[in-house]
């Protein structure tokens, strides 16, 4: 119940609406890339991610993987199943080995949502903000050239996960070039030249597994 009292979505609940949230929820855990579900599944469930990173996104007509977020805990997803999806228009899969999350039953969170006017708005704001992120993602692929695009990324990312050590700021991640290119809307070539370009200006350094940005304001 702490966790869910943690989500921005119901925050305003008090706690024995949360005690009702969790008696309805079910427990879940993935392993590190299997689907918690798949474009065109019936959407029946929407979730809450307790531990580990999910993705989503969506498969092109010719089979060309589009990532859509990077989540983190205490996020809420699945959630199109609120506004009348009834089949699934991309998937979510996990990046880390013991992804847990919390799944509840669409009918069930509706059947709240109809005594609680708090939830409802709560919802509506939730979706609004989701609106928005999207609106700004396409902004960023008309408006900004590929090296924007990918040094933007690096810099968000350094302010959502990046441990600061003095000017400098390690991002430890479980993302592939190709992932990279993904969200960015650009190739793989093209993020490993920018990336090369970047370490030989001595702006980050990298390896499998991280990228330490030497100033994020120098990099921005």
């Amino acid at each position: 119940m702490n966790v869910l009292g943690k989500l921005p979505l119901l925050s305003s609940l008090s706690a024995s609406e949360l005690e009702q949230i969790a008696s309805i929820a079910t427990f879940r855990r993935v392993a590190k890339f299997q689907f918690i579900f798949m474009p065109d599944e019936v959407a029946e469930h929407v979730f809450i991610l307790l531990k580990g990173r999910v993705k989503t996104g969506t498969f092109s007509a010719e089979g060309r993987e589009v990532i859509k977020e990077i989540l983190q805990p205490e996020t809420l997803f699945g959630d199109l199943a609120l506004t009348g999806e009834t089949r699934r228009s991309d998937y979510a899969q996990a990046l880390h080995d013991d992804v847990e999350y919390l799944a509840i039953r669409v009918a069930d969170f509706q059947q709240l949502m109809q005594h609680n006017q708090r939830l409802v708005f709560a919802c509506m704001h939730h979706l609004t903000q989701r609106l928005q992120r999207v609106e700004d993602r396409l902004a960023k692929l008309v408006l900004k050239d590929a090296r924007e695009r990918i040094i933007e990324f690096l810099v968000e990312t350094a302010g959502k996960e990046g441990r600061r050590v003095g000017y400098e700021t390690l991002v430890k991640h479980h993302l592939t070039q190709q992932d990279i290119a993904n969200l960015t809307g650009t190739s793989r070539q093209t993020v490993t030249s920018v990336l090369n370009d970047l370490r030989k200006s001595n702006l980050i350094y990298f390896n499998r597994n991280s990228i330490l940005i030497r100033d994020v304001e120098k990099l921005a």
